[in-house]
């Protein structure tokens, strides 16, 4: 391939990724590197002289990590706004703690370990897996001047050294955890799904006289209980009939509803007493339908602006969401995908199949025009320079942070403009993990040359330990103090200590240990601020300690 760059930057880059990917899935007394086996693969590699043209090499790489954060995005982005609502204060508090940890072990490291500064700069980005902030600190080396050209490489040079033990550190900080507290993963991503019991259903008859002659919309409490009342059974006749919010009941009435096991038995001390009436079977003309939203109309729209229980003779009794069921609020707001279980008559479920779009075709086809648009503006959003008094140079989100957070935004939305912003989670997670893939062979590659003789030598060694020590204390020092004191579950740990190290990798890693991506939304609710905390802190202390 002498003379064919490209061909040769492909060969290697796939030989790189499939040995990666081979190294990933052996695993040994159940625990593997997951998808960093590709790190590794490419420092080998690297190692023995396989190389790639230097521009083909960044615009790969930084290309992959844009294809990873930017899916990440799309898909946590609706529940990203809620996990900052529930606990996201008190995540990104943890989090800017290991920063500020890891800051000043940082600058412990460079004043009295013996490393000097710049390598100390370099420590702080390769031991917590920020390149964004190595490159902050290199423009920021440039603007403070007179640096000598040997002693503006050691940032780099650290970070090379000390990136692959800041994986490892992560790594072994979540298996120390998980040992230190006896933790199933598998039992707490179950336990953090839905938060949460499933949802059943549950027949009840009225026999509280404060509720004779009263609508459905009018039930104190019902609202709190979080149940939905999908059918009714008059007292007077047998057929059953849609269980409209202005409904009337009647002593003797008995009604279908829908909740968790806590909420139906809350409802039934409002109502009467749990009968084995079944409603589902009883004859009347009433049924229920499956129907996914695909219809570009209602996305973004709530429950309650659809008003179906009004105009269409239906009503919508529960949401499943990815692999999470919820119970159907009015204020519940519908994204393309979600998959709606509707009451009502027939007609009245072919006109809310209508208006809901229902179309499996819609839902295997990705609309790439939105997807490139919310890249290029997420490209924009990072580049911009946000300036802070005190800080000569202006900090900027870079494309890492940019395109994460216009993904967030993007998909709260549902659209850029008229154009309906969908992705298959096929297709999602195809792409996500060719971004992962894409992006860790390229840093091991060029890690690869330097890696064993810096690492082997004594300096490079103390870099290597030094590393270690930024990695590990803050990490295991928040995670025990988060599970002891805080009771978190150790899929929100996870994806906090992930997030805190902007490191997908760990993110990839605690996913695949608890075959969930429960660790993500965490992860999602902490990595803009600590994107933004580990850029500013990595030039706040070349600029104090320079």
């Amino acid at each position: 391939l002498v003379g064919q760059p490209i061909a040769n930057a492909v060969l290697v880059l796939s030989l790189v990724a499939a040995a990666g990917l081979l190294l990933a899935g052996v695993r040994v007394r159940g625990i593997g590197l997951g998808v960093a086996g590709v790190l590794f693969a490419g420092i080998a590699f690297g190692h023995f002289g396989f190389t790639i043209p230097h521009d083909v090499l960044d615009f790969t790489r930084e290309f992959g990590l844009i294809l990873f954060v930017f899916t990440i995005g799309l898909q946590l982005g609706p529940g990203f706004f809620a996990s900052l609502r529930k606990d996201g204060l008190h995540l990104n508090i943890l989090a800017l703690v290991i920063v500020i940890l890891g800051g000043a072990l940082t600058v412990l490291a460079g004043k009295i370990g013996g490393i000097g500064f710049p390598a100390a700069f370099g420590l702080f980005s390769g031991a917590t897996t920020n390149t964004p902030s190595l490159g902050a600190v290199q423009q920021t080396l440039a603007i403070v001047g007179h640096t000598p050209p040997e002693t503006a490489a050691l940032p780099a040079l650290a970070y090379a050294a000390t990136y692959p033990g800041g994986v490892i550190g992560i790594i072994t900080v979540l298996l120390l955890l998980r040992v230190m507290f006896r933790i199933s993963p598998e039992r707490e991503a179950a336990a953090l799904r839905g938060g949460s019991e499933p949802l059943v259903r549950a027949s009840f008859l009225i026999e509280n006289k404060n509720l004779d002659g009263l609508c459905i919309a009018d039930i104190l409490g019902r609202l709190e209980t979080v149940v939905v009342i999908s059918r009714i059974l008059p007292a007077n006749h047998g057929e059953v009939v849609l269980a409209k919010e202005d409904a009337l009941l009647h002593l003797g009435d008995c009604v279908l509803a829908v909740g968790t096991p806590h909420g139906l038995e809350q409802f039934e001390k409002m109502v009467g007493v749990r009968v084995e009436t079944d409603l589902m079977r009883t004859l009347g003309d009433v049924d229920f339908r499956i129907v996914s939203v695909t219809q570009p109309r209602v996305i973004g729209r709530t429950i309650g602006d659809l008003t179906l229980d009004l105009i269409e003779a239906a009503t919508i009794t529960r949401v499943q969401r990815g692999d999470v069921e919820m119970t159907a609020h009015d204020d519940t707001r519908l994204q393309f995908g979600d998959r709606l279980r509707i009451v009502g008559s027939a007609r009245g479920l072919d006109r809310a199949t209508a208006l809901l779009g229902n179309s499996q075709e819609a839902l295997n086809v990705t609309n790439f025009v939105p997807i490139f648009l919310g890249i290029a503006l997420g490209i924009v959003a990072g580049a911009l320079p946000l300036r802070i008094p005190g800080i000569p140079l202006p900090v900027r989100l870079g494309i890492a942070g940019g395109p994460l957070l216009l993904a967030i935004f993007l998909s709260r939305a549902g659209r850029i403009g008229p154009m309906l912003l969908r992705m298959p989670p096929s297709a999602n997670l195809a792409l996500r993990e060719l971004g992962i893939t894409l992006f860790l062979a390229c840093v091991g590659l060029k890690a690869g040359p330097h890696f064993i003789p810096t690492v082997m030598s004594g300096r490079g060694a103390m870099w290597f330990a030094a590393g270690l020590v930024i990695t590990i204390v803050p990490l295991l020092a928040v995670g025990i103090w988060a599970r002891a004191v805080k009771k978190l579950n150790f899929m929100t740990i996870s994806g906090l200590l992930a997030g805190s190290m902007t490191d997908p990798p760990a993110l990839a890693f605690a996913c695949a240990v608890s075959k969930s991506d429960a660790p993500s939304v965490s992860y999602a609710a902490v990595y803009p601020l600590t994107m933004f905390a580990r850029i500013l802190a990595a030039q706040i202390l070349v600029l104090s300690c320079s």
